[in-house]
């Protein structure tokens, strides 16, 4: 008679419609490989560029193709597929995660063809979704997650999608007094509607140089530096190819990029601080992914209270967004006065063993393996914390009491 706990199935979920997909693909199959393997049992799902979700071999054949590239191979094919306007996002196969009779958690597919591979994996105990951008860490997918009443790692729906869009954020990290640059926001329609006004308010309102952003992608795709008004147009132009809502921003002058990685839910810790040097001006697409000379200094050469106080910010931002599990937050430290001004937080970062965030905490004491096992110990945490809250309400007199 075996009697060793059950292995807890854990659901990977990668890839995506996002210009992060090869990124999600990377971050995806580092983490199957690391997983404790003693206690959890991997359940690749991947979520293809048209929407359609895989299972099965499907799954495990786009992570295998993955796997088989060189990292910059990888990004080099995604550069490719960013470049220019795009299109319009696909329609996607419908897959729907619903409550199981005889279970808690269950994922039943509903209409499309090829999702038949999803037969048996209605016994997940725990999602751990390695989605990068929209339709993914913006907070769909969580609220899927949500109705179906699975466990997964991350930050909610409200979380995510406020660490996703960088207006709402920057606007919660303000309301709640943390330092952020100066920003305004822009609609696509806006700019679209009357350029002239839109460029006018900028001028007024903001200093060059300025970094043009849409408000909904990481990765640095279609981040623009904008030196004087004669470049903005194009950035503007870019930026409202992959998004409606945009973000203008001053750049933060003579600052180094420090990074801090946060872990837990309603008491989350920091981890030591570290420092990006890009190998361009600054750490746009290219400098995250194709090029080689991007440098990551961990733990950064900080002043012990320049560190504290980058740690305490980076909490105070979890906490602002109601953010769990996970999260890495981006500062900007200036070189001459040690000035810490909060950039921006993402709830599901680059997630290989070579990227910042477990990088990060592997330099504060916890090894890639054990980080993956206190994300889903974090996720069941929280799950059973939710199924506390009521969900119906008994009018006086109803109860008996």
């Amino acid at each position: 008679m075996n009697d060793s706990p059950r292995k807890l199935r854990v659901g990977v979920v990668f890839g995506g419609r996002s210009g992060e997909h090869e990124v999600s693909l990377l971050s995806a199959a580092s983490v199957i490989r690391a997983l404790d393997r003693e206690r959890f049992e991997p359940v690749p799902i991947g979520i293809a560029k048209d929407g359609r979700w895989l299972a099965g071999p499907s799954a495990l054949r786009v992570l295998r193709d993955a796997a088989r590239l060189p990292a910059a191979g990888a990004m080099a094919a995604l550069a490719a597929g960013c470049r220019g306007a795009g299109g319009r996002p696909p329609e996607a196969s419908v897959v729907a995660l619903l409550p199981d009779p005889t279970r808690e958690g269950a994922l039943a597919s509903a209409g499309g063809g090829g999702l038949d591979e999803l037969e048996g994996l209605s016994r997940l105990d725990v999602v751990f979704p390695v989605l990068h951008g929209p339709f993914g860490e913006d907070g769909t997918v969580q609220g899927l997650f949500e109705l179906a009443g699975l466990p997964y790692v991350g930050a909610g729906v409200l979380g995510s999608a406020l660490g996703m869009d960088k207006i709402a954020m920057k606007d919660v990290f303000r309301a709640h007094g943390l330092p952020v640059v100066s920003y305004l926001a822009v609609t696509r329609s806006e700019w679209e509607r009357d350029p002239g006004a839109a460029r006018n308010r900028i001028q007024a309102r903001l200093r060059f140089p300025l970094f043009v952003k849409p408000a909904n992608l990481g990765s640095s795709v279609a981040v623009t530096k904008v030196r004087s008004i004669e470049d903005l147009d194009a950035a503007m132009d870019l930026a409202s190819h992959y998004d409606r809502r945009l973000v203008v921003e001053e750049a933060a002058m003579n600052a180094r990029e420090i990074e801090c990685s946060v872990l837990g839910n309603d008491d989350p810790v920091a981890s030591v601080p570290g420092e990006v040097i890009p190998s361009r001006e600054f750490y746009d697409y290219a400098a995250k992914y194709l090029d080689d000379g991007s440098a990551l200094i961990i733990p950064a050469d900080l002043p012990s209270g320049v560190a504290a106080e980058v740690q305490d910010l980076a909490v105070r931002a979890f906490r602002a967004l109601d953010v769990a599990g996970m999260a890495r937050v981006d500062f900007f430290v200036g070189r001459d006065d040690h000035r810490v001004t909060v950039n921006e937080l993402n709830t599901i970062p680059g997630f290989t063993s070579i990227s910042m965030y477990p990088k990060l905490w592997e330099a504060s004491g916890v090894a890639y393996t054990d980080l993956i096992t206190r994300l889903i110990e974090l996720a069941l945490e929280r799950h059973k914390d939710r199924r506390r809250s009521r969900t119906t309400y008994d009018l006086p007199g109803e109860t008996g009491d």
